[in-house]
């Protein structure tokens, strides 16, 4: 990789880091559930990579040995993600009617 290569990924990535955190400090608690299912898209493409970086046949040791540590890393990431957003959601599922009203009667007695 030549220095003008590693600059202009540097620069992409730094004004990425920049935008992405605000963007998200900007986002409403009600907007995160589908923000999580977004980065969670996302990290499905990191193990798409992982798996194309491991599966290289010229590929080095390091190559496949990060690669292989980049798709577990991915799939933790997936799967909290996943288990966070399904709890997100429970969040918003309406009780049944009679259970909220511990021991009251229907007048209120």
């Amino acid at each position: 990789m030549t220095l003008e290569t590693f600059l202009a990924a540097f620069t992409v990535f730094t004004l990425a880091v920049f935008i992405g955190f605000e963007v998200i400090s900007k986002v409403p608690p009600t907007l995160h559930t589908p923000l999580m299912s977004g980065s969670n898209a996302i990290s499905g493409i990191t193990i798409v990579g992982a798996l194309v970086a491991c599966s290289e046949v010229h590929a080095g040791k390091i190559t496949v040995w990060l690669g292989f540590f980049a798709l577990i890393l991915a799939t933790i990431n997936v799967v909290g993600g996943f288990l966070v957003t399904d709890r997100m959601l429970k969040m918003f599922v309406k009780k049944p009617r009679g259970a909220g009203a511990a021991g009251r009667t229907e007048k209120g007695e």
